[in-house]
């Protein structure tokens, strides 16, 4: 049964959610499922713009169907051979054996690589700034590398002044019925997810996110086409900002995430003497996670959004406790940079954690350690009060400076 929706009177939403997929690339945790949206250009020639994950195949293809109301498809434009996008590309081609794919000379190659197709005769190459016009719209693409594969580029229809963006502007969570942003309360229910999505899938390639926001920043749009998640067709410039944000790997907001590794409760207990004194002393955005109970990427999206860390970790086998070593070489790998950092290790005979943390967090960019460090042999007592109340001070007047 199909399920079609106008985005405009000439672009038709033809894509669809799934909620029963649990681990978006078979790594990310997801609770509330992901849409993969493709969309419907109605014009002198008809043009979809990618196409979507096999999951949702036979839906997108009913919805397809419907859409053209018997006309043919002339093109697919592939913003994003990623499989989650393109995997139903191989079966489009089959299906409509006349229609033209439009990509970048990556995107050709990819689908050789994928199908085994030969696209002679079928597929137009476009570069930086090229043109495409199918009658009253008029399409200019602009590459958009490492955003987050090497292929991509976005598509700007001058016509209605809709850029279809690909991965960039994208969130987890599957829609609900209503597409666009401002039908729901994006800040309330979908902002984490969508940091979440940013700083794992996109968060290592902040510099490319700026070459694309420099490209957007010289065209009118109306609305933002993701390939995840709802459109954008109101305070567009209020999320790209969090863009700005997070592709500059500033902190979101001013606050403390305090990260604790901690077997049995010794090193969180005393980091919550921390967040109490933080607390008291006015701290108002305090974020205290065990990271046994929290998956790495939800952790990482956190560390994109706060301004100050405390990471506390015990020793294990005279190295960090994992889930601290998951969370540091995860940030390492999204090359989170410019925070400002407080260390707490807890070891009963051989404390190794602050060291280790302390390499870590030096190998990054732009990172700042607070002293004094904070070292616990098996559990904090009394008289370690003064050194972790002096640690949160540290924090606190850094958090005013």
């Amino acid at each position: 049964m199909y399920c079609v929706q106008p985005i405009t009177p000439e672009i038709l939403y033809v894509g669809g959610s799934d909620r029963r997929l649990t681990l978006f690339e078979n790594t990310y945790p997801l609770s509330r499922g992901v849409s993969y949206n493709a969309y419907l250009v109605l014009d002198e020639k008809t043009v979809l713009m990618d196409t979507v994950d096999w999951a949702i195949g036979e839906r997108f293809f009913e919805n397809l169907t419907h859409a053209l109301e018997g006309r043919t498809l002339d093109y697919v434009v592939v913003n994003h051979m990623e499989p989650d996008h393109a995997a139903t590309l191989g079966e489009l081609l089959r299906r409509y054996p006349d229609v033209q794919v439009v990509g970048t000379a990556k995107t050709m190659a990819m689908i050789g690589q994928f199908f085994g197709m030969d696209l002679a005769g079928r597929g137009i190459t476009v570069k930086e700034g090229e043109t495409l016009t199918t009658g009253r719209h008029t399409f200019t693409f602009y590459m958009a590398p490492m955003v987050h594969w090497p292929e991509v580029m976005v598509t700007y229809d001058n016509t209605e002044k809709v850029l279809f963006c690909a991965d960039a502007f994208g969130t987890f969570g599957a829609l609900n019925g209503n597409l666009f942003a401002d039908e729901v309360d994006f800040p309330r229910d979908w902002l984490a997810e969508a940091r979440r999505y940013y700083a794992n899938i996109v968060g290592k390639y902040g510099a490319q996110v700026q070459a694309l926001l420099k490209k957007a920043a010289g065209l009118e749009i109306a609305m933002l086409c993701p390939l995840h998640g709802p459109i954008w067709r109101k305070d567009i410039g209020w999320f790209v900002d969090k863009y700005q944000t997070w592709s500059t790997y500033m902190p979101e907001e001013q606050g403390v995430m305090i990260a604790c590794a901690s077997i049995y409760g010794h090193t969180e207990q005393a980091a919550e003497v921390v967040a109490n004194r933080l607390a008291q002393h006015g701290v108002r955005n305090i974020a205290l996670y065990d990271l046994s109970h929290h998956h790495v990427s939800e952790m990482v999206s956190e560390a994109f959004r706060w301004s100050h860390l405390v990471l506390a970790s015990a020793t294990y086998n005279n190295g960090l406790f994992t889930p601290m070593e998951n969370l540091l070489l995860d940030l390492k790998a999204h090359n989170f940079q410019n925070r400002t950092v407080a260390l707490m290790e807890n070891g009963s005979w051989a404390p190794q954690a602050g060291k280790l943390m302390r390499e870590a967090v030096d190998g990054m960019k732009n990172m700042r350690i607070l002293e004094p460090s904070i070292t616990i042999k098996s559990a904090s007592g009394e008289d370690q009060r003064p050194a972790l109340e002096a640690l949160a001070d540290a924090i606190i007047a850094d958090l005013k400076g």
